[in-house]
Parts: C-alpha cells; structure tokens; sequence
C-alpha cells in the first residue's frame, strides 16, 4: 500500500496539530541552510558603487523593508539584514533590491526571507535578479531607519545605505516637480528654494561653487512605481488635481521609505505617505503695490493658434490639437484679465503677423469677450508681415480705456544695429504710450533674448562654462545695443522714461543684465525685492528669474513697486492644458480654466505713476 493511503495513529495526529499550530505563529521556522550557504548583504554590497560579487549566485536571509511588487510597481522588493548581522563597515550597505518580475511568491514588510538569485547591477542599483523566494516568518520587527540629513557630505554619500530603511527627520521644501506628472518624482532640498547659480554669484568660480552645493543639497522623492503617467498621481495626497496641487515651496517632514537607484540619481520610496504641507499657497490676484498705471511681462509659452479658424493643428509649436489650443487659450486669458494691466508686453506669440487670423488678434478677440465692462484691449501693430525670421514674436498689447499709443512702434534688429543678431534674439519692439488721465509718457521695450537652449558654436560664441550657458556673448551684445538704441529714443517720444520688459533668458549676475543695469537701467525686481529670493522661472530644480522690467534713471522715482505673481513656475507641469499621456479622469481633474500652470514663467506687474 502506498503511504499516501497511511492514515495516521494518535501520536502523529498529535505531533501534526502542534507543527500546524507553530507554521500558523508569527514566526514560522523551515529548515535552513548551512551558515556558510548564507550570503550577508554587506558582502554582496561591497565597500563601493557596484557589487564585488556581479553575477555570483547567492543565497541571502533578510527582512523585507519595501514592497514593491506588482507590474506597474517596482516589480519587486527590498530586503535588509538584521540588526544583529550587520557588520562594523560604514562604507556596506545592509539592503538588497530583489527584482521579482513575476511575484510568484507574495511578501509583506516584516517578512523574514530567504532568497536565492543571481547578483546584478541594474542602471547603478545593485539587485538579485533570476529568484527563488521563501517566506521564512512573518510580523518580524524591522531593522532600524537610518536618518539622512541635507546637505550630503558628497555625491556619493548615499551609496552605503542603498536598499536600507531611511528617515529624513528635517523639514525640507519642494525644490523641483517637473517630472511629478510623467514619473512620480519630486526633488526636496533643505535650504528652502536653491536659486540658479548664476542668479545669486558670479559666473565662473562663484557660481560654480553654488552649483555644488545645490546638487549636495536635494534628494529625490519617488512614487514606487515602473510606470510612466500613472493615474493618480499620488503626491499631495489624496492625489493630485488642478485643486491640490504640490507647489514649489511647499514642505514635508519625516519622510520614511527605502534608499533605491536608478537613472543617474539617488532617490527615496516611501513606505509610507508623506504629509506634503501647502507653506506656498496659491494667491487669487497679484499684490496690488499702488500706482496709476500697471506694465505685465507674461511669456505666454508658444501661443500658436493654427489658421486662426479653428483647424490648422498641429502647428510647429503650442497646441497639438484645437482643443488643446482653447484650454490654453482660457488659462491665459484668465490670468491677463485677472492681472488688470494697461499695457502687457508678451513673449512667445506666434509670428504669424497681425491680420484677423493672427495669434494676436485672437487673443485680443478673447480678451475683449472676458474682460469686465468698461476695458477692452488692442494691440501693437508695426506695419509688418511679421517681426523677423523666427517662429515665435514679441508683442504688445494695451487698455484703451487708460493709455493711447502715440505715434509708431520702431523695431531694433541687425539692420540696426549689426550687434544685434536678429537670426538669434527675436527682434525688439518699442513703442510709446501715453497716460489718458495725465497725458504722461512712457516708451516700453519688449524683447526676447537667445535662450540658453541651443548652442551658437558656428557664429564663434560656445558654452565657455562659467555657467551662464549657450550664447551669452549673442545675448550681451544685444543688451549693449538695445541700451545704445533707446538712448536715440528711437519712436521720438521726446520723454526720458524708458521701460525694458522681456524675456532675456539671463540670470541677475550675468553679463547681459550687468551691461543693461550700467547704462542707467535699474532691475526692478532687484531693486523692490532683492534678487537673492525672487524667481519667475524654475529650470532643474534651481529658480531665478529670466523676465525682467528694467527702469531708466529717469523713470525709477516714478514706479511705485513690482509684483511677481507665481502662478506658473511652481505648479506642476502636468497642470497645463496639454492633452497626451492623461486618462480621461486626468484630462478633467488635473485640468481647469484658472490662470495656474498657463505658461512656465509667472508674469511680472510693474506699477508706475506717471
């Protein structure tokens, strides 16, 4: 008979019932191994930033600290050693990733298990790949967190605590979310905001050194999950809408997870939720500092409105689609009407020229069907097919209800002046307007600078590295030649109050500014607020600002302040009206037609009494 068919006596039932009862317990034991079978982690780890044991096959025993099992999770888990079998190495890290893709065998934090794989590093992350998995016990307590502080001591401080359980026991401040949309990811710093280097020091040295310290100054905040555009987006929580947004500036304390790797940067996954708190609120309007007469700068990010007929989509930049064109269209027109200015000059307008289909006149066509009774708005027109050879513009628009434009725009471009390299800076426009109510003068100058973006290399002006970026000579010398250029008063005013307003894609330390600021121009962010902790931009989690109202001598006694309304640089991105890569419960609830998140750059507000 075979023993399957066994029934068993009394004792054995007996001794049965008790090994039953014990696999129940918080702390099941199954045969191990010989000790000498057992790899210890730090061994694994090794003393530096990759594995000494790169595919050996190993055998561990650990506790689970993280688990992220699961297809659109990490698709595996973290594991720790015991307290009581680390060793004495500061440098060995006692936590192992486990790549599980399949999760044949379901653990939970707490487990004691014991698993078998091949060692690998993974992008930078070393891992135990190919496994077998075996729950040993349950409810185990959990190897103690280890507290991380900010600043690092070096780049590579983080390495010794890889796959471990940490705890970030500062208040630290939401430095970056521009990928929180697409990745999940959030950067913290515990400096408060890090600014751009070359917006608080010198280029060169000074700067350089401001760069190393931010970069030892912030670690990244992960979602626990493989997937790109995971709906919901989990960070603040419940999650993230166009109502609960995490703003550059808010702040979290107590962050605890596990110490993973992956693409170049350290970075954390909660094992619990962080408790984002909102210490940078949104503000309804801009502050109201007095004076009769209010000047915005608003880069409205590529508004490109296709034939202007309602098709045309997609265009060479802006809107994919028509749709998408009208959510951005109302967020923009929500912010301008919101502003209450009376005379705005813009950046990034398509340069389609002015005609009824124009990217202007449709948005003078919005302004004027949203405006409250009593304002409408017009707009510069130069007499011009169009400003220059690039695709987007600067333009002017103004209230006529308060100010009148006195005579014609004028246009600096290299035909001008040769200085002024109109194939890389859009053209300038300058025009002057007068006071209703006072029949006072002002002559305003919008211009948009060369970006840092791309390179200038083949006109003799590279990158030199001393952080002012791309083209920073094809930058100063349109700033040498715009001061030289309003000092001829180019539109005949016959006043002295000059305003230069724009986008100069420059930092407040670098030389464009420092050559406008030595012709007689005043910064006035600077000037009202202090340039050290005033922003308009946030690049790579670092913020300064690149939009700038710049005051002539003549005109400073007059202005009365100036207002950077943060509507933009500090939402997330994925709050903007574009369309791709969001569910249909995203397309609603991350969206809404208020001015937060219409552009990348918050306007500016210049108020002036004439």
């Amino acid at each position: 008979m075979s023993h399957l068919m066994c029934y068993p006596t009394t004792a054995l039932k007996r001794r049965l019932s008790l090994l039953l009862l014990f696999a129940l317990s918080a702390s099941t034991t199954l045969a191990k191994p010989p000790a000498n079978n057992i790899t210890l982690i730090h061994e694994i780890q090794g003393s530096g930033t990759r594995s000494p044991m790169i595919y050996s096959n190993v055998t561990v025993e650990a506790i689970v600290v993280g688990d992220f099992q699961g297809r659109r999770a990490l698709k595996g888990f973290f594991i720790q050693e015991e307290d009581t079998d680390v060793d004495n190495r500061s440098a060995t890290s006692e936590g192992l990733f486990v790549y599980d893709p399949n999760g044949r065998t379901s653990v939970n934090v707490g487990d004691l298990v014991r698993v078998t794989g091949q060692v690998k590093e993974y992008y930078g992350l070393t891992e135990l790949s190919k496994v077998s998995v075996t729950v040993l016990s349950r409810n185990n307590p959990l190897p103690a967190a280890v507290n991380i502080y900010l600043p690092l001591a070096s780049r590579h401080a983080l390495e010794q605590y890889e796959g471990m359980r940490v705890y970030l026991p500062q208040q630290l401040t939401v430095t970056e979310n521009h990928n929180l949309g697409r990745y999940g990811e959030v950067w913290l710093s515990s400096a408060g905001r890090l600014m751009a280097p070359t917006h608080v020091a010198l280029p060169g040295a000074d700067a350089k050194a401001v760069r190393a310290a931010n970069a030892l100054n912030r670690i990244l905040i992960d979602d626990g999950r493989f997937v790109q555009n995971h709906d919901p987006i989990i960070y603040p929580a419940p999650k993230l809408t166009a109502s609960n947004s995490l703003r550059s500036g808010d702040t979290v304390t107590g962050v605890t997870g596990v110490l993973s790797y992956a693409y170049r940067h350290y970075r954390v996954e909660p094992t619990t939720t962080p408790n984002f708190v909102a210490s940078n609120p949104r503000t309804r309007q801009p502050v109201d500092v007095g004076g009769r007469i209010k000047v915005a700068v608003f880069n409205v990010l590529n508004y490109f409105n296709g034939n202007g007929m309602g098709s045309g989509f997609p265009t060479s930049r802006g809107a994919d689609t028509y749709k998408e064109f009208q959510r951005q269209r109302d967020k923009l027109i929500s912010a301008i009407t919101t502003m209450g200015a009376d005379i705005i000059g813009l950046m990034e307008l398509e340069n389609d020229g002015y005609s009824n289909t124009s990217a202007i006149q449709d948005l003078v066509n919005g302004l004027n069907v949203a405006a409250p009774s009593g304002t409408s708005y017009a707009f510069i027109d130069p007499r011009l097919s169009k400003i220059g050879t690039d695709k987007i513009a600067v333009g002017l628009i103004y209230r006529v209800e308060t100010v009148i434009a006195v005579g014609s725009a004028t246009l600096l471009d290299s035909s001008v002046d040769g200085r002024y390299n109109d194939r890389k800076n859009r053209p300038t426009l300058a025009q002057t307007f007068e006071e209703r109510a006072t029949s006072g003068r002002l002559t305003v100058a919008v211009i948009h600078l060369k970006s840092k973006g791309s390179r200038c290399n083949r006109i003799g002006d590279p990158d030199i590295g001393d952080g002012q970026g791309n083209c920073n000579l094809t930058r100063t010398r349109a700033a040498q030649a715009i001061v030289d250029w309003l000092a001829t008063d180019p539109t005949n005013s016959g006043d002295a109050d000059f305003l230069i307003i724009g986008d100069l894609n420059a930092y407040a330390m670098e030389e464009p500014i420092t050559v406008i600021k030595n012709g007689g121009y005043t910064d006035l962010i600077d000037y009202f607020l202090g340039a050290s902790s005033s922003y308009s931009y946030v690049y790579n989690g670092e913020a300064g600002y690149l939009d700038y109202a710049l005051a002539s001598g003549n005109l400073l006694s007059q202005v009365t302040g100036i207002t950077v309304w943060h509507i933009n640089a500090d939402e997330p991105r994925v709050l903007d009206y574009n369309m791709e890569s969001k569910s249909a419960n995203q397309l609603s609830n991350l969206y809404n037609a208020e001015p937060y998140r219409a552009s990348d750059h918050d306007p500016l507000i210049v108020f002036i009494q004439i």
